[in-house]
């Protein structure tokens, strides 16, 4: 695998933007992730950096303006998940290039683009209307419409993918399963409405302690699961191993999922990370190890997305 992560990586400078915790419920706060990377290169943002100039070329502006600027934009200026890179990751864990799974990568992009913008819309008929994470150029209407709209394009960069001269159109259709199924009605798109039920909830810590595993299982968990899957079918991996890279796609994206929710100081949270991390570095034990190492930091940083 490209780029051996250097052990200094560890040592880089985690943070995150802290919001007020909601007074009604103790457990939950929204808190979006930065991570200030080093200077170096590093195979992380090398694998970024590939993914986001592979983008810029597959989202030309173009004709009609009126779809592909707002495109572009919501595209580009989505909060960043780290599934993409763990979908390249996963393909060269396995011993594929990072060239087959940049156009899954890129559909997980567009997909979770267009999920974030669904959030992000200022819905007014919920108690408490979502404020707005970053800023817009466009009007909800427009927003909702372009949204819709990403997520065939996403499907359709994947297709394109399909290569007769390669013989990867099963590995791409499999690829094209797992998103639909991570990003449908039990997926994703269940993890946002148990979320945005919050607010109406009542009852004890422990509900929501129950509610909050539920949440970024089928939220965060999903996604990354469903990019460590599409990342190993593409780089030829053999079943058990496409599994195990679910599996521990699900477990990052929960532990991800935790800590951008919850007070990291809440003892629960402290020994939910702890089994998610452990169980998720049970599921790399059989892979080479010097690759390992790599994939691994997903779950060995506090704020991990890269």
């Amino acid at each position: 695998m490209a780029g051996a992560l250097s052990s200094t990586i560890h040592g880089n400078l985690i943070a995150r933007a802290v919001s007020s915790s909601n007074p009604k419920h103790p457990l939950f706060s929204h808190r979006p992730m930065v991570v200030a990377m080093s200077t170096d290169q590093s195979y992380w943002s090398s694998v970024n950096a590939d993914l986001d100039t592979h983008l810029k070329q597959a989202i030309p502006i173009r004709q009609p303006l009126a779809v592909f600027e707002p495109m572009r934009h919501l595209i580009l200026s989505a909060p960043q998940t780290s599934a993409p890179a763990l979908c390249i990751a996963a393909c060269e864990l396995v011993g594929g290039h990072r060239n087959q799974a940049m156009a899954a990568a890129s559909a997980l992009r567009l997909v979770h683009a267009s999920a974030s913008t669904h959030e992000n819309l200022p819905l007014t008929d919920r108690p408490r209307p979502t404020p707005r994470t970053r800023p817009t150029l466009y009007g909800p209407n427009i927003e909702l419409l372009i949204a819709d709209g990403i997520i065939p394009f996403g499907f359709e960069l994947l297709a394109r993918d399909d290569d007769p001269a390669e013989n990867n159109s099963n590995r791409v259709l499999r690829a094209i399963i797992e998103i639909s199924r991570a990003m449908g009605s039990q997926g994703v798109i269940e993890g946002q409405y148990n979320e945005s039920q919050y607010e109406e909830s009542e009852g004890e810590e422990i509900f929501h302690v129950g509610w909050l595993q539920n949440v970024c299982r089928k939220k965060e968990g999903t996604l990354h699961a469903c990019a460590g899957a599409c990342g190993a079918i593409l780089g030829g991996g053999r079943e058990g191993e496409i599994e195990k890279l679910r599996r521990y796609g699900l477990y990052v994206g929960m532990v991800q999922g935790i800590l951008s929710k919850v007070d990291e100081r809440k003892e629960w949270s402290v020994k939910e990370v702890n089994k998610l991390r452990d169980l998720a570095l049970k599921e790399l034990k059989d892979f080479n190890q010097a690759k390992v190492k790599t994939i691994s930091i997903l779950v060995e940083t506090r704020f991990c997305n890269l």
